[in-house]
């Protein structure tokens, strides 16, 4: 199965150090929940929008994961990943995102399909987000106004190769 997890540059770092993140994990995917919520609102929705969504998912979670990494650079991360489907359980909860799943698994390096990253335009959006994702959760218009500011950017997609150089550069 096809996972998105909402990383940090840190947490990439660790993952080219170690070769592995050891789960569990919370992450997105496209499951019949997700499924279900875009069939109410866009029933022609296809798999690569659904992978899309569950993606946007995971890189507003990363602001998250952003605000409680001090040493992390100020840019959303999300890793696609394709673990075994038995490592993935849909988090069946109405007050969670239609596509967040929990996986049991580690994710090695190898399972990696792509790593999306913020360029550095994005970093004082993101900075910005950060500071009031949590309001932006809590139902503020202003904060949520400034959490779109950061989703405006469109991540940068980097091959599993390209993901160390990508973080010398930062």
């Amino acid at each position: 199965m096809r996972i998105y997890l909402p990383a940090t540059t840190s947490v990439l770092r660790t993952l080219v150090d170690e070769g592995r993140l050891s789960g569990p994990h919370t992450g997105f995917a496209v499951t019949p929940r997700l499924r279900d919520h875009y069939a109410l609102s866009d029933a022609a929705a296809d798999v690569e929008e659904l992978e899309y969504a569950a993606l946007l998912a995971a890189a507003r979670a990363s602001l998250r994961l952003v605000d409680v990494d001090p040493t992390a650079a100020r840019r959303r991360v999300v890793l696609a990943a394709d673990v075994p489907d038995g490592a993935v359980t849909e988090i069946d909860d109405p007050d969670t995102d239609p596509g967040a799943v929990r996986v049991t698994a580690d994710v090695a390096l190898a399972d990696v399909a792509s790593a999306h990253v913020d360029g550095a335009e994005a970093e004082e959006d993101v900075r910005a987000a950060v500071a009031v994702v949590l309001e932006a959760d809590l139902g503020s218009e202003e904060a949520q106004f400034v959490v779109d500011q950061a989703e405006g950017h469109e991540l940068a997609w980097y091959a599993t190769q390209e993901i160390g150089p990508a973080l010398d550069l930062l």
